[in-house]
């Protein structure tokens, strides 16, 4: 785009000539093949008018007026062109014209610069209306455009109207080649940048979004839990070091519970486990991630390691309690890499779904926002339980 040129004629409107036989004098930018025309406030009989020259005449006191203000306005759109070749990345002629009338330009804005802006006005709501984690992974993703945009444009930054469904594929592509990330990831990541790019949309700064028509590519996730047989044999074995016991035991209490680790640490029995309707003990509380209350009754196992542990919980890292999990499979024999969330999965199904408790029992008890989420997660949970159950039919038709 060639932003060094700019042409003005003041032209004549010979359809609006008045009863003075005058008719208004308009100006005329050109800029970049596109014109702006607009009214200069002045009038001329058209036979003092010369075109080719720009100019009045003969001399007299009117016209010589009339050259002078136009002289201006000529100068004066002349310093808007040069402010903006100066200070603006890209401009038309609209902006020429406004910076002309002394009217607010909106600032044209590259990915990273309004990427940068977002974040750092999200960091004033930290703890507010969204969490440090969560301004963390924005952060992160940031990083990843950065070395993206080098890496793909060779330069430091591009143009935010400029981004379209190319830019979003080739920076999936990064993220799966160059950063190795899993597709579950890349697609929480391209969801909170469509984010950013929306309130850049919502703020002006572009017309539309530019990635209608982009799909996310579907991820199926295998659902790893422990079964009936792992989670006895977890139950029952007595490890020495004090720091893996406790472990377990907390381990084993989310495995009846379904808390999530936010949950389990934060647990405060005096206030989050009451009395329900039906005279037994509930656990009442939100969840962490989603807002949303959850009540789980307090099954039998889970209030053993309560008594155990006088109603209060060990408090321990959310690392190190993955780590030590690690060793207890060891010792074990538990072939499945643990994590903290297989505990919260071995409630879902070996402690509900395996005992018959229906779908939306289970949505409810996860605390789940909607039970499309619990479905796509478990039902093939269920239809392993349903063909085991098949088959124990298929063994006492057959006997």
């Amino acid at each position: 785009m060639n932003n060094n040129k700019i042409t003005i004629l003041f032209v004549l409107q010979k359809n609006r000539i008045n009863k003075q036989n005058k008719c208004p004098i308009r100006c005329r930018i050109t800029h970049n093949k596109k014109r702006k025309i607009f009214s200069t406030g002045f009038f001329i009989n058209p036979e003092f008018w010369y075109n080719k020259e720009q100019r009045a005449k003969p001399p007299n006191k009117d016209n010589n007026f009339i050259n002078t203000q136009l002289s201006l306005i000529k100068q004066k759109i002349n310093q808007a062109f040069l402010f903006l070749q100066v200070n603006e990345k890209v401009f038309d002629v609209e902006d020429i014209y406004l910076k002309y009338k002394g009217k607010t330009i909106k600032k044209e804005y590259d990915v990273l610069e309004y990427y940068k802006e977002f974040i750092e006005n999200h960091k004033k709501l930290i703890g507010v209306d969204i969490k440090q984690v969560t301004w963390n992974k924005f952060k992160y993703i940031m990083q990843d455009l950065k070395g993206f945009v080098k890496w793909k444009y060779k330069k430091n930054d591009v143009l935010l109207n400029k981004l379209n469904l190319d830019f979003l594929n080739e920076f999936e592509f990064y993220l799966k080649s160059v950063k190795n990330k899993k597709q579950i990831t890349i697609n929480k990541d391209i969801q909170r940048f469509k984010m950013v790019v929306k309130s850049a949309m919502v703020k002006g700064y572009i017309n539309k979004l530019p990635f209608v028509g982009h799909k996310v590519k579907k991820v199926k996730t295998k659902v790893i839990f422990l079964t009936t047989d792992e989670l006895k044999s977890l139950e029952t074995i007595h490890l020495k070091q004090n720091r893996l016991q406790v472990v377990k035991d907390l381990f084993i209490f989310c495995c009846y519970t379904g808390l999530a680790y936010a949950e389990m640490n934060n647990l405060d029995v005096s206030k989050h486990i009451q009395v329900g309707f039906d005279g037994n003990e509930w656990i009442e509380m939100y969840r962490k991630k989603t807002k949303s209350k959850v009540s789980i009754p307090l099954l039998p196992k889970a209030k053993e390691i309560l008594i155990k542990y006088n109603n209060e919980l060990p408090k321990i890292s959310n690392q190190r309690f993955n780590s030590y999990l690690k060793e207890i499979a060891d010792f074990t024999g538990i072939d499945k890499n643990l994590t903290h969330h297989i505990a919260r999965k071995t409630f879902a199904t070996t402690v509900l779904l395996y005992n018959d408790v229906p779908m939306e029992i289970v949505s409810e008890l996860l605390g789940h926002s909607k039970i499309t989420i619990t479905q796509e997660h478990y039902a093939k949970v269920v239809r392993k339980k349903v063909s085991d159950e098949v088959l124990k039919l298929k063994d006492k038709l057959y006997k």
